[in-house]
């Protein structure tokens, strides 16, 4: 099981990689820091986008229409938690 830092750090990239935010660093993203809205200010075609890239990534399914889902994407420390469960689930 790797450190859930580095995974954290490995969303991050993959948040910036998917997104093409080319003016902003990994270290730049809190991992408590709101992904939506007032945070990093991303929108749902974003989160669309977010979410393929971490169902190609981690080999995990994402069910878009479940209602926690949403929960999962707040910040980086709960998609890691969420990609972490799955993959042990």
């Amino acid at each position: 099981m790797s450190n859930p830092n580095s995974l954290e750090h490995e969303i991050k990239t993959l948040i910036i990689e998917a997104l093409g935010l080319e003016d902003i660093d990994a270290c730049d993203i809190g991992s408590e820091q709101t992904l939506f809205g007032e945070g990093l200010g991303l929108d749902s075609v974003d989160a669309l986008e977010l979410g393929l890239a971490i169902q190609k990534k981690y080999g995990i399914k994402i069910d878009a229409d479940a209602k926690d889902t949403r929960n999962h994407f707040i910040n980086v420390a709960s998609l890691a938690a969420f990609v972490t469960a799955r993959q042990a689930a």
